[in-house]
């Protein structure tokens, strides 16, 4: 029977052999854990969203129970929101427990970190954020944490119906001297998620910081099934293709991560290598939040890991269509709980999903509040600056675009020449015609515009304070 047409499964929940991991059951040794684990989230995404919802709410009481007593930081603001431990969360306290700001975390520090870890978790260790919303903050996991991220990792790639045989090419950032053009660095798999479970190809690995035109070279080189990479570096692979004719005629599917993936790239992608991109939704602090929809292309909340909110004014629950701000509590993350945590990011909330699973729906992710264009009335959007450059009528290999005030718009060029007074006149027309509007723009250009420290890269950023 088809996905879309399979009924959801009774729910039948299992006893957990770890007191303080209620739901998913955790019933033995790892490598039983891992399967125990996808036979439940192949069962868990059928649920209607009223049986989540209640096990997320019992996976939180107990995550709140534990931090309560263990983490100073929320002992206080959680007895003030009405909670009790031992006593069921209900939905009215939680809606009372305040949103965590990153202000707040990165003032906290150590302060949110427990000073117990329980039983069957397994050791820590340390996250840093890459500081994009330019505040970077320090967390801890567990292995338990992995654990999960292993299980979703290979949900996903079941999801998307992957050759595990086949050969996974990552672009992304690694450490100096790890994945160093031209030999890059290979392994026998495709990480821990797969490793042990099932049976699988290799992968190999190329620094994002290596030159556009010696990745296309590199990745033609490896015959790669799938790559896995940035959606800023995807688009310049696929603009340096288009300028040079340049294919990879064994790549099946891309994955993007880390960053925001706009209709317009996906677009690019089909037209310029025939194929579809596959985008996974995470932080560092929080890991996976939503993947694609194999079916319908929506992105669906992997509840079973992550209670996701996306709350508008005065906090109100998003309704379908709605734009709020995405507040994350990972659900089994005992060595640092982030409760209800304001990640920076925005999020349009869908409709529920024809596939059929109850999994919460974000139709899309708009990314950093910081990466969204201020306008003089107060509106913000995410401005379409792709659609300056994809038809190949300017030749622009970088570009960067940063509104310093909300009539100051530098927009930051790297190209093989300055341009004529006639294509400086089409960037300023452009950037006019994708955001709607006559904002005051400026050209400079530059050698190279570098990446961030994660090997993230910004295309678009506002300077301008949030009302």
């Amino acid at each position: 029977m088809d996905s879309a047409t399979r009924p959801p499964p009774p729910f039948r929940p299992l006893p957990s052999a770890h007191k303080t991991i209620a739901w998913p059951a955790l019933p033995g040794p790892e490598t039983a854990l891992m399967a125990a684990l996808l036979q439940q989230l192949d069962r868990s995404q059928w649920w209607s969203p009223e049986t989540l919802r209640r096990q997320q709410l019992h996976q939180a009481g107990v995550l709140l129970a534990h931090a309560s007593r263990h983490v100073p930081f929320w002992h206080g603001r959680l007895a003030e929101a009405g909670f009790v431990p031992g006593q069921p969360l209900t939905e009215e306290i939680w809606a009372r427990v305040p949103v965590l700001t990153r202000a707040e975390v990165q003032e906290a520090g150590e302060g949110l970190f427990s000073a117990q870890i329980p039983e069957g978790h397994g050791g820590t260790y340390d996250i840093s954020s890459s500081g994009s919303t330019g505040r970077p903050i320090k967390a801890k996991g567990t292995r338990l944490v992995q654990l999960f991220w292993d299980a979703l990792t290979l949900r996903e790639h079941l999801w998307q119906r992957r050759d595990l045989n086949g050969k996974l090419a990552a672009i992304r950032s690694f450490p100096q001297g790890a994945a160093d053009f031209p030999k890059g660095s290979q392994s026998r798999d495709w990480g821990r998620s797969t490793k042990g479970i099932f049976p699988g190809g290799p992968s190999v690995m190329l620094t994002i910081a290596t030159k556009i035109e010696d990745q296309a070279e590199w990745l033609a080189r490896q015959g790669a099934d799938y790559l896995l990479t940035y959606p800023s570096n995807l688009r310049e692979l696929l603009l340096h293709t288009q300028r040079t004719g340049a294919r990879f005629p064994t790549l099946r599917q891309v994955r993007t991560l880390s960053e925001a993936l706009s209709p317009e790239l996906r677009r690019l992608c089909r037209d310029v290598w025939g194929l579809d991109v596959a985008d996974l939704y995470s932080t560092q602090e929080n890991g996976y939040l939503a993947f694609q929809c194999p079916e319908e292309g929506a992105y669906h909340v992997q509840s079973e890991s992550a209670l996701l909110e996306v709350l508008g004014k005065d906090n109100a629950p998003c309704g379908p269509g709605e734009v709020g701000r995405v507040v994350v509590t990972s659900l089994h993350n005992f060595a640092m709980p982030l409760i209800r945590y304001a990640v920076g990011d925005l999020a349009e909330f869908g409709e529920p999903c024809p596939c059929g699973r109850g999994l919460p729906v974000l139709k899309q992710i708009l990314g950093r509040v910081r990466n969204m264009l201020v306008y003089p009335d107060g509106r913000r959007a995410r401005p379409r600056t792709i659609e300056m450059w994809e038809d190949g009528a300017l030749d622009i290999r970088q570009m960067q675009i940063i509104q310093h005030a909300i009539n100051d718009i530098e927009i930051k060029l790297v190209t093989a020449r300055p341009f004529s007074e006639e294509e400086e006149a089409l960037v300023h027309r452009r950037f006019h015609e994708c955001t709607g509007h006559a904002f005051s723009t400026r050209i400079t250009y530059h050698d190279d515009i570098p990446r961030g420290p994660s090997g993230k890269f910004e295309d678009f950023r506002s300077e301008v304070a949030q009302a």
